[in-house]
């Protein structure tokens, strides 16, 4: 209450403040700081202490991995992109350089017969066929969820160890590996659907592992008999490179999981004393290693290594231009498919090299 002249109380009004006119707010107090006041143009009111330095480039640093990788709560489709981007890009290099590996030996034996320059890239134009077909087919399956390749997953083990049974019977042998269909016109090798099933089968009987994926008996059992099937079919034909890349799918399978790395050790070492069994056991493997390890260069075993290093030294930094190896005029064999990689250091260089490994990684 305020007491007027006359002494009468009455109650206190509002003052109005004029049209237009902003309100006037109470000056800020001075923030004390250890014993400093910060005024507003002193130097005190910008730097962070290092601690909170640290945590904004923590939380940048896990906001760009949310952004590149997703989270539980919302997927950006950052890594299918990356992963599409990357298979696409192998994709169009591997048939430019099929193109460029292929072309002398394909001119060569063009020459003479009668279709003469219509066969010129036959070998091209498989690739391109199978590339285009491969492409439409894996643009399809990435529509479906997991649940589709759960149900498919055991289907396809199926198929895979028929195919491999049909290789042993009616198989074609190629370079001493019984690994190859033929029907007519159209071969295959078995084994590389083989590697796709074991991966989709893994995938589906590891889901259902949960935390028990940590007990060994879990970790091992379906996965090693099931894929130890697949392997064996593809050792019977003397295979022992594919048995290899198959081996390290489970290992890679079982990692993933979350399988104890002391399991892996142990699989990792009796895998590999194993191979090295099969190795000694063999002729033909045993002289391979010998040429790869430079002990025994008799009757030229060394000249295909020897090949495929020239022409990486001759690449340089920059390689020696798109079409232009030397190495490919029949030094190096088989320079579109097993020596390809040779003849993409000499003609991109080290840095060509670089950039096809890292879209692999």
């Amino acid at each position: 209450m305020v007491t007027t002249s006359t002494g009468k109380g009455r109650k206190p009004t509002a003052r109005r403040r004029p049209a237009g006119t902003q309100p006037v707010q109470a000056a800020a107090k001075p923030v004390t700081t250890a014993g400093r006041t910060a005024s507003s143009g002193g130097s005190a009111s910008g730097a962070l202490p290092p601690k909170k330095r640290g945590l904004r480039l923590n939380e940048r640093f896990n906001a760009f991995m949310v952004l590149l990788e997703g989270s539980d709560a919302k997927a950006t489709g950052s890594s299918y992109y990356m992963i599409l981007g990357a298979t696409l890009a192998l994709t169009a290099i591997g048939l430019m350089m099929v193109l460029s590996a292929s072309s002398v030996e394909a001119i060569a034996a063009a020459a003479g017969t009668a279709a003469g320059a219509a066969t010129t890239f036959d070998l091209f134009i498989k690739q391109v066929m199978f590339a285009a077909a491969g492409v439409a087919l894996m643009l399809i399956l990435s529509r479906f969820g997991p649940r589709f390749y759960r149900f498919i997953a055991w289907p396809a083990l199926g198929i895979a160890v028929l195919l491999l049974v049909l290789v042993l019977i009616i198989g074609v042998e190629v370079n001493g590996n019984k690994n190859w269909l033929a029907f007519g016109p159209v071969t295959g090798q078995p084994s590389e659907a083989a590697k796709l099933a074991m991966a989709v089968w893994f995938a589906a009987v590891l889901s259902r592992k949960g935390p028990l994926i940590t007990q060994w008996k879990h970790a091992v059992v379906p996965v090693v008999p099931g894929g130890g099937i697949l392997i064996g079919l593809v050792l019977l034909g003397h295979d022992l490179g594919t048995v290899i890349i198959m081996g390290l799918i489970m290992l890679a399978a079982l990692f993933f999981a979350g399988a104890r790395l002391k399991l892996l050790g142990l699989m990792s070492l009796a895998a590999a004393a194993a191979a090295a069994v099969f190795s000694i056991g063999s002729g033909n493997r045993t002289s391979r290693i010998s040429a790869w390890l430079q002990l025994d260069c008799s009757a030229g075993l060394c000249d295909q290594a020897n090949a495929g290093m020239y022409a990486l030294a001759s690449g340089g930094w920059f390689g020696v231009g798109i079409g232009q190896s030397r190495q490919k005029w029949n030094w190096i064999p088989e320079a579109h498919n097993d020596f390809i990689f040779a003849i993409i250091g000499e003609e991109f260089g080290l840095l060509g090299t670089l950039v096809v490994l890292v879209l692999f990684g």
